[in-house]
């Protein structure tokens, strides 16, 4: 069985999420990050830790990667044209969103106070609002990123919209946008991992 290590209001959801659309059966440790048992498998306090035995994997989207290719779902095969355009979405989830969501927490309650600049928040308002403009433009019809085939990378983007709600981000309330993010929302796993998430808080 799986461990998780994470307080489950972090990037941990991706982690939970694709567990619950792999049907694999999973522990869940609601560590905070930077706690003594996050820093015992990963120096860098970071969540979320995933523990396939007892090997630390880190980095949620490494490890969202590694469960895919290992169970050979959610995901299009290494070297090939559909991988490179899954990863590439699921690099524009990590660049272009959650840049925008992470500098903006960071300058709102993570670093010091004397290390925050909360005037960067507008910026990070209007790059999030013009990757959701790409977003549209990219996914097209859908129904999701990589066309009729859920990835991974719908996991990264769909968790940032997530954020993006706690955060007090806009998001649109219509359109081909809203109804990817509500399309992913309505997913089983995402419900059931929602619950899970919603019991550990």
């Amino acid at each position: 069985m799986y461990k998780v290590i994470g307080f489950p209001r972090t990037r941990a959801m991706r982690v939970m999420w694709l567990l619950e659309e792999l049907g694999e059966p999973y522990e869940l440790d609601p560590a905070l990050p930077q706690s003594d048992a996050v820093r015992a498998v990963n120096p860098s306090g970071k969540v979320p830790v995933l523990m396939d035995g007892d090997e630390p994997i880190t980095d949620s989207v490494a490890i969202c990667t590694y469960l895919a290719d290992k169970h050979g779902k959610f995901t299009f095969p290494a070297g090939t044209l559909e991988r490179a355009r899954q990863d590439s979405f699921s690099q524009f989830g990590v660049d272009v969103l959650e840049g925008a969501l992470w500098t903006a927490a960071k300058n709102t309650f993570i670093n010091p106070e004397d290390k925050r600049a909360p005037d960067v928040k507008d910026v990070c308002r209007y790059e999030f609002a013009r990757g959701l403009e790409i977003l549209g433009a990219r996914i097209g019809d859908g129904p999701y990123a990589m066309g009729e085939t859920f990835t991974i990378a719908d996991i990264i983007i769909g968790h940032c919209a997530g954020w993006a709600v706690a955060a007090k981000f806009d998001l649109p309330g219509e359109g081909p946008v809203h109804d990817y993010f509500k399309r992913l929302r309505e997913r089983p796993a995402f419900q059931a991992m929602m619950a899970k998430v919603t019991e550990a808080a």
